[in-house]
């Protein structure tokens, strides 16, 4: 029976890496799929890896329609063994919808790959609803890391270094760019929730075992 999965981890642990191997392995194979992406930090109708991997893709935008789409290739002769969806977090609550539909009616796997939180600890509406209708959901398992070395469950948006907690949810970037420039930094949960970003880090000493100035007064 086909699936619908969801891939899931923080920024910079292999998810279009793993999308990409995926589709090679699968049409190793023989099988023929579609690759679908939205904001690519590479560009439109791109999916990339930061190994240096990338290949064309189908962009999807607001009134995208997945199976309308898939529909569409079957009816003109095409073949359709499996989607490959990378940055699935950008997508519609109702395209998440649309993909179960094509698993279910149309017993074609659905991969989706994407992070789960925003720079604000808060579900991505499309993740959410994958979370909510994906037959698996598997956490990635090759582990990118805080500044301190510690395991990285959170996704921080920055300017100039400094960690920001307001602005719009999708704000296209990267984890290297130029002081000046939004970019995003994975950290674990004790240095997202204190702001400290590396750059902060190296700009001041924190001893661990100081609390909070508040928390002290408690």
């Amino acid at each position: 029976m086909a699936e619908l999965v969801f891939f899931s981890g923080t920024m910079d642990c292999g998810k279009s890496t793993l999308a990409l191997q995926m589709d090679h392995n699968h049409a190793a194979r023989g099988r023929q799929g579609i690759i679908l992406t939205r904001n690519d930090r590479a560009g439109a109708a791109t999916v990339s890896s930061r190994l240096g991997l990338r290949t064309d893709a189908v962009e999807v935008t607001d009134d995208f329609d997945f199976h309308a789409h898939v529909v569409h290739r079957l009816s003109a002769g095409g073949r359709v063994d499996y989607l490959i969806c990378d940055e699935a977090q950008f997508f519609t609550p109702g395209q998440i919808d649309q993909l179960a539909r094509v698993v279910d009616e149309l017993d074609i796997d659905v991969y989706t790959f994407g992070i789960t939180t925003d720079f604000r600890t808060r579900l991505f509406p499309g993740s959410q609803r994958l979370i909510e209708l994906a037959d698996r959901v598997e956490v990635l398992q090759v582990e990118a890391l805080c500044w301190c070395g510690a395991r990285a469950t959170h996704n921080a948006r920055t300017v100039g270094g400094v960690m920001v907690v307001e602005g719009a949810q999708v704000v296209i970037g990267d984890i290297s760019v130029r002081e000046d420039e939004v970019g995003y930094e994975v950290l674990c949960r004790r240095h997202h929730r204190r702001r400290l970003t590396a750059a902060t880090a190296r700009a001041a000493v924190l001893s661990p075992d100081v609390l909070p100035f508040e928390e002290q007064q408690a």
